[in-house]
């Protein structure tokens, strides 16, 4: 029986009473990859952010790794301990050099002894490509660089889920490619991840099925070649059109 390592449940959340999400529900099976499309405002990377209670739902259920993560009881450090989030902007402490980027975490929240915190970076490093810029400030390197020691950071943890708010959306197309290389890497090692981009092609080659959100709702979700190319919801026809007309490619 495949084990579900997320579960969402009429979710709804927002910001200052206006509503972002409204019951949003899907399920993540241990090891799939799902990646969530949909317009700039349509929710996605609150939904992310509420997966950690990085923003606090309104309502609804979120059972993480069999942990009810909206339980007052609950200890949230330790459902953030299980996942591994990568945002837009890396997030890097720029006073700290990489390795140091990535020992912290794993000190703090791993609480894992000086040096075995330091094998563990080194061993992140490696899988990324940038074990020789451990000793670098994370501004004398590139974007693309940059979100690479990201990512290693959140893979450090050993998470269960690896969540991906836009990770190349700062980037641009050359760095972008370099950053995308890499995660199609790291979704061949079998991890569970919730990607939110725009990078279809990238989507088509590691997704499981993919969610398009629009207006804070699940409009349409289904294997990646079904949705991309047989889409059966207008609006879904219509955002997929705008975007592979940007790409200068494909027709719906």
């Amino acid at each position: 029986m495949t084990r579900k390592v997320l579960i969402v449940e009429n979710l709804s959340a927002g910001y200052d009473g206006h509503e972002v999400l409204k019951n949003i529900s899907f399920n993540l099976n241990e090891g799939e990859k799902l990646i969530i499309i949909g317009p700039s405002g349509s929710g996605k990377s609150t939904l992310l952010k509420c997966i950690v209670r990085l923003v606090e739902p309104w309502k609804g259920r979120i059972i993480l790794d069999g942990i009810d993560v909206l339980d007052p009881k609950t200890n949230i450090r330790k459902v953030r301990a299980k996942t591994g989030f990568v945002f837009q902007s890396y997030n890097l402490f720029p006073h700290m050099k990489v390795i140091d980027n990535i020992v912290l975490p794993l000190r703090v929240v791993k609480k894992l002894s000086k040096q075995d915190a330091y094998n563990k970076a080194i061993e992140v490093l490696k899988i990324v490509g940038m074990y020789k810029f451990s000793n670098k400030y994370p501004l004398q390197l590139s974007g693309g660089q940059q979100q690479r020691v990201a990512i290693a950071r959140a893979l450090a943890m050993d998470p269960i889920l690896l969540l991906l708010d836009e990770p190349t959306s700062a980037l641009d197309p050359e760095l972008r490619e370099e950053v995308l290389l890499t995660l199609r890497d790291v979704a061949k090692r079998g991890i569970s991840m919730v990607i939110v981009t725009h990078e279809l092609d990238f989507a088509e080659d590691v997704a499981d099925r993919v969610i398009f959100i629009d207006e804070g709702v699940i409009v349409e979700e289904g294997n990646p070649w079904d949705l991309f190319y047989n889409p059966r919801n207008v609006r879904t026809r219509s955002f997929l059109r705008t975007i592979f007309r940007r790409m200068g490619e494909r027709n719906l």
